[in-house]
């Protein structure tokens, strides 16, 4: 569905990405995984169409998007969901989610995509008349999810959806990512939680230094020794279960 080649970009002349290649296959979950700095977010954005690819190619449903508007890019289909600060703090629950809406052709699509938000994330439907600025973080990451949601994409991009949120909020909030996949969406999830992202993805990605230097299955990645030595942290085994998925962590 998603397809990277060779990806060069940056920002004015620094160049932060240095050949980058991935690919999300249709109805699948992919994490992309790094520190700060390493180059996930700038993958979205150019991806997205925040930033210009400068060499390289990004296709998507097997037609390249690197040089469309963001706006044509979500038309296609391929939707970048930002971190819960990003929304109108002055606006409604309910007028940030009809701003997601703003491809729609009908009041009927954009009617029946409310319900299906608020399916996922009932509380938003229990504060749809409040300022966004009066929720909490996770509600925010709530809202955010949501508002992406309700163009009808294909495809959505999570830019670190558990930053800064409670364990339980980001348990709450992943098992919905899985959901969502299971009704028929493609999700990119970039991460620095690499344990809930391994444990809910199919498959995955590690950046550094602008290019991917690491990739596998995602129970196979849990193994990996780069991987466990960078970010799952040192000691024995034991046993970490999310939703269907039971694999070893390390303690």
């Amino acid at each position: 569905m998603l397809k990277i080649n060779n990806l060069v970009s940056g920002y004015g002349s620094v160049q932060i990405l240095n050949g980058s290649n991935m690919e999300v296959k249709n109805q699948s979950i992919v994490a992309l995984l790094g520190g700060n700095g390493t180059g996930k977010s700038t993958i979205l954005k150019a991806c997205s169409g925040i930033i210009r690819a400068w060499k390289g190619t990004i296709s998507f449903d097997g037609e390249e998007i690197q040089n469309l508007a963001p706006h044509k890019i979500v038309e296609k289909g391929l939707v970048q969901v930002t971190q819960g600060k990003d929304v109108f703090p002055a606006m409604t629950v309910l007028e940030n989610l009809r701003l997601g809406g703003f491809v729609l052709k009908s009041n009927i699509d954009l009617k029946n995509n409310l319900e299906k938000v608020f399916n996922y994330f009932p509380r938003l439907n229990e504060r749809k008349n409040q300022l966004a600025a009066t929720l909490s973080g996770g509600e925010l990451q709530m809202l955010c999810i949501g508002r992406g949601l309700m163009s009808n994409p294909k495809m959505i991009m999570l830019d670190e959806p558990s930053a800064a949120l409670a364990p339980q909020i980001v348990m709450d909030i992943f098992k919905n990512i899985n959901k969502i996949r299971k009704d028929g969406l493609t999700v990119l999830v970039v991460e620095q939680n690499v344990r809930m992202a391994l444990l809910l993805a199919d498959y995955g990605y590690v950046i550094k230094d602008g290019a991917i230097n690491v990739e596998g299955d995602s129970k196979k990645l849990m193994y990996d020794e780069s991987v466990k030595d960078s970010y799952l942290g040192g000691g024995g085994t034991t046993a970490v279960s999310y939703t269907h998925l039971t694999l070893p962590t390390k303690a």
